[in-house]
């Protein structure tokens, strides 16, 4: 393979790496603000990036000591971390005119005047170098061997989360693939959902699926986030799914406990439960609920019930028998069950539930009901936000 197949071969695997990480040109994010921040102070300098090397472009993640309306982003062919991610180490350049690869560039004979650059590269998952930690001054000077190691650690603490970004993507990917593909047939019933998750990722998921004569649907919450809160979501829900022809839901819900408790126990998590069977005909709700304990029913009364839990979430311990329990959705009466996340967009405690009561009342459909509630996670949900509506039409 030549040198030039060699290059291409890398800068392909370089750009794929980058890519997969879903950052460029995003918004700023505090988690990477701080440490531009925190770097400008400790090495007392007047510029301080994070860059990611594109096809033809350095862009700029985080900045600090940059003027707000500078540019986001440069000619690759100008970028002194273009060269960094060339370097064996830190890229350290103690004064730029004096440097044959530099003394020529624009940054450097003009604005802002750049003498002073050291680099160290960011790395992908796969090692592929995709962009630098670099700081920037107007004069020159020296960088000592103590100062190199401190800027390769925090170079690390970059990559980290960089890669905590590609984890969180992969962890959105799984729990959207939770989401049921299609609305069941109900006749005489709408049903509506959704999942609005958070950016630390975790394992909120709903579900719905045809079972006899109606339907069955689930809200869960695992407790953790990232991954490996969305991977056992996914198990719950498999298992769930599994004891669809199981008489009752108190024996489905018994079922997953048995299976998922040792594992649970072993990745030291737990999962609230609400499990329900919706008979068509008569609109009996037959449910079981562990640790959840936020569904209503808003019934076309004009009353408002809690469904209460009788059971600790899976995982948490609990012997005790599995007992089924019912409402009847009336006509005109409405089923919400939300998450925990949902009470977050309100005073965040279960006096939010009186909101979300109000809000599905006023609600002319259960559709309009759900897009209500994501407008609001739209705008701030520091928890991940899922909701599930089943209306039975008729007066309210």
């Amino acid at each position: 393979m030549t040198a030039s197949a060699i290059f291409q071969h890398t800068e392909l695997t370089r750009q794929r790496a980058l890519d997969d990480l879903h950052i460029l040109d995003t918004a700023p994010e505090e988690r990477f603000d701080r440490i531009t921040r925190l770097v400008k102070e400790l090495f007392h300098v007047q510029i301080a990036i994070i860059s990611l090397i594109d096809h033809d472009r350095q862009w700029n993640k985080s900045s600090a000591g940059v003027e707000p309306d500078q540019p986001l982003e440069y000619p690759r062919s100008n970028a002194f971390c273009d060269s960094t991610i060339d370097a064996c180490g830190t890229l350290i350049v103690p004064d730029a005119r004096l440097d044959p690869r530099f003394r020529d560039n624009i940054y450097v004979t003009g604005e802002p005047g750049i003498r002073f650059y050291a680099g160290h590269a960011l790395e992908a998952q796969g090692g592929e170098r995709i962009g630098a930690l670099c700081v920037f001054d107007t004069v020159p000077r020296e960088f000592s061997a103590l100062e190199q190691n401190l800027l390769r650690d925090l170079a690390f603490w970059v990559q980290n989360e960089l890669n905590a970004s590609q984890e969180l993507d992969q962890a959105a990917a799984v729990q959207r693939g939770l989401l049921p593909k299609k609305l069941v047939s109900l006749p005489g019933f709408e049903v509506a959902g959704a999942c609005s998750p958070a950016r630390a990722v975790g394992g909120d998921f709903y579900d719905w699926y045809p079972v006899g004569e109606g339907a069955a649907f689930t809200l869960a919450d695992v407790m953790g986030k990232g991954v490996g809160a969305a991977i056992i979501a996914a198990t719950v829900r498999a298992v769930l799914r599994a004891g669809s022809r199981l008489d009752g839901v108190a024996e489905v819900a018994r079922i997953a406990a048995a299976t998922l408790d040792p594992d649970l126990d072993e990745a030291g998590s737990f999962v609230t439960l609400f499990h329900a069977r919706l008979d068509m005909d008569t609109g009996v709700v037959s449910y079981v609920d562990a640790g959840h304990g936020l569904t209503l029913v808003v019934h076309a009364d004009g009353t408002t019930e809690r469904l209460t839990s009788l059971r600790l979430p899976l995982g948490a311990g609990d012997d005790s028998p599995w007992q089924e329990q019912t409402v009847v959705l009336a006509p005109g009466s409405t089923l919400v069950s939300v998450s925990d996340g949902v009470l977050d967009l309100f005073d965040g405690t279960l006096a939010s539930l009186d909101a979300v009561d109000r809000l599905v009342r006023g609600a002319p459909t259960a559709q309009n009901a759900v897009d209500s509630l994501m407008l609001r996670a739209g705008l701030s949900a520091p928890d991940d936000v899922t909701v599930i509506v089943i209306r039975r039409a008729g007066e309210r």
